[in-house]
């Protein structure tokens, strides 16, 4: 039976009668780093907010929570075991590998998540990176700073191939709102969209539905959009890279343990494919000793793709909406 808090209780709460939850937000740096507010939330309860936490600090914190709020703070079953107070968990992403919902569900406590709200910062990331690698803004705009232009007998220059995206082939691994929001920047550009996943079993109008291996060999850009599972855990490896064109670039926004690292950064130092530009890594923050950090043609952002403000004023909705709608008894985005 799934906890909640009364309709009573939170009408009370509302008529300023009696404090209703008391809310503890985990690690809220991430969502909010100082641009947004709690002031949503603070109606709900009585909130305390840390920036971080520790796995020596968890227990401490939400020891008398009713209501945790985590993003990357991992609460095992052995730790949701000794919260007593615990009827609800709201996970700031869509992710929820932090917490096991089935365990959860056992005891009581409803576990939510939050779907949707950075599709369009995701797929604006993947084309920042393509769209770096095929005009090289900065190497070209440091090159008139460091006074090249100036010295330079034409009245222009390119400092290697500038390459158009119409007519190449976009590769999409994983056709949710993010890899379908891809491709309809693609199309855009002009590229040629091709897919593979479960959900697209055939052609539509601007995608055509191809093999495994045929995504792997006809892509010029290849961006990864798939769950993490067994069966896409290193999805990208020795075998799948060797069918990759050395001109090909790859891009993944999703999840780090897609690709097989060590493989990847073999097949850049190789010269085996042109680039890799990488959002996601297995280890986050990563480990000094990591492979790609200093592998040939390998470009990695901290992920943050999915942390516009924009995106992050969606999430902070979401999350809040989720928690009324658990207060109220009809709790939405309930993951098991």
């Amino acid at each position: 039976m799934t906890a909640s808090i009364s309709w009573k209780r939170f009408l009370n709460f509302v008529l300023a009668e009696e404090p209703l939850v008391k809310i503890v937000v985990l690690d809220g740096h991430c969502l909010n780093p100082g641009d947004l507010d709690w002031g949503q939330m603070e109606k709900l309860g009585k909130l305390e907010v840390h920036a971080r936490t520790s796995p020596d600090q968890l227990l401490d914190r939400a020891r008398d929570a009713e209501i945790l709020i985590t993003n990357k703070c991992p609460l095992s079953s052995e730790v949701i075991d000794q919260l007593p107070s615990l009827t609800y968990v709201g996970v700031t992403a869509t992710g929820y590998n932090v917490v096991d919902p089935a365990h959860c569900k056992s005891r009581g406590i409803t576990v939510t998540n939050a779907p949707g709200y950075s599709t369009a910062s995701v797929a604006q990331t993947v084309f920042a990176h393509i769209l770096h690698h095929t005009n090289q803004v900065e190497m070209h705009a440091n090159s008139v700073r460091d006074g090249q232009w100036e010295k330079c007998s034409d009245f222009c220059y390119t400092l290697g191939s500038v390459t158009e995206l119409a007519g190449k082939n976009l590769g999409i691994l994983g056709f949710g709102a993010i890899g379908g929001k891809t491709a309809e920047i693609g199309k855009a550009f002009g590229m040629k969209v091709l897919a593979h996943s479960r959900s697209l079993s055939s052609d539509t109008e601007t995608v055509r539905s191809v093999g495994l291996n045929d995504l792997f060999e006809e892509s010029d850009f290849l961006s990864l959009h798939c769950p993490l599972n067994e069966s896409t855990h290193h999805i990208i490896n020795c075998e799948s890279l060797v069918r990759m064109k050395e001109s090909s670039v790859l891009i993944n926004t999703a999840r780090g343990p897609l690709i097989d690292e060590w493989a990847l950064a073999d097949t850049l130092n190789r010269e085996g494919i042109s680039a890799a530009y990488l959002d996601v890594l297995s280890t986050e923050p990563p480990s000094s000793d990591n492979p790609l950090i200093r592998a040939r043609n390998c470009q990695i952002t901290p992920h943050y793709a999915w942390a516009s403000l924009e995106s992050r004023h969606r999430l902070m909705k979401i999350v809040c909406e989720n928690l009324v709608s658990f207060l109220k008894g009809t709790p939405k985005n309930q993951v098991i």
